[in-house]
């Protein structure tokens, strides 16, 4: 059985990637959620070698960071990524780029799901984010036959970009009409469902997370419980 390590759903964009994936495949996990404590956690050292979430736990190994968990899973389960060759070059690029990029998308527009945002300022560099993945949410159905990114089923790449359809919501994005109705429907899934519904539920603040989320922008409304 596979143990998967996250932090609080209404804000750990990165524990939502294997977390979703491995939902929508239905490979069996456990989960153990750990709240955030603050700009630093140190208790996640006792079962992350980075201090980082999320980190999976399996037969005596640990995996940290969610590409690597991704990969773990994809040489034991099929479908986490695309079987066609083209389908699974373009789903492993897109999804790189995800990890590796997209800085002032992840700098300004913070995950945090109960929330409602108005940004103070839409600068270049966020459009220009906004106008790649807005690209990439169109390409991929159109490539590969939708409604997925890569083809008819869910898999890692759209994983990686379900944090966004969450930060489209929280932030108002506009990513075309393509990327709205992607968006929509990735939302519309049970286990993003599951996730959201979790998250609002949640009775933990982040000091660090409010804090920068409110730098950047005025909340309009407050969804989570309390």
């Amino acid at each position: 059985m596979y143990t998967l390590h996250i932090a609080n759903k209404n804000y750990s964009s990165w524990s939502l990637r294997p977390w979703v994936l491995m939902r929508a495949l239905d490979i069996p996990f456990e989960e153990r959620l750990m709240p955030f404590e603050g700009a630093v956690s140190p208790s996640f050292k006792a079962f992350s070698p980075s201090g980082r979430v999320p980190c999976l736990a399996h037969e005596g190994r640990t995996v940290w960071d969610s590409l690597a968990i991704v990969e773990y899973l994809a040489e034991r389960h099929d479908g986490v990524w695309p079987a066609d060759a083209t389908a699974r070059a373009w789903a492993r690029s897109a999804a790189a780029e995800m990890h590796s990029g997209f800085q002032t998308l992840r700098d300004m527009c913070g995950m945090s799901c109960g929330l409602r945002v108005e940004l103070h300022e839409r600068p270049a560099a966020l459009q220009a984010d906004i106008a790649r993945i807005a690209g990439l949410w169109a390409e991929g159905p159109d490539r590969f036959g939708g409604p997925y990114l890569a083809g008819s089923a869910f898999t890692a790449v759209d994983a990686f970009y379900a944090p966004v359809t969450f930060r489209a919501l929280i932030y108002g994005l506009d990513l075309g009409e393509a990327g709205n109705l992607y968006a929509t429907m990735i939302r519309d899934l049970p286990a993003m469902r599951e996730w959201y519904e979790q998250g609002l539920a949640e009775p933990w603040r982040d000091v660090a997370h409010e804090a920068e989320i409110a730098g950047y922008g005025k909340v309009t409304h407050d969804f989570r419980a309390g």
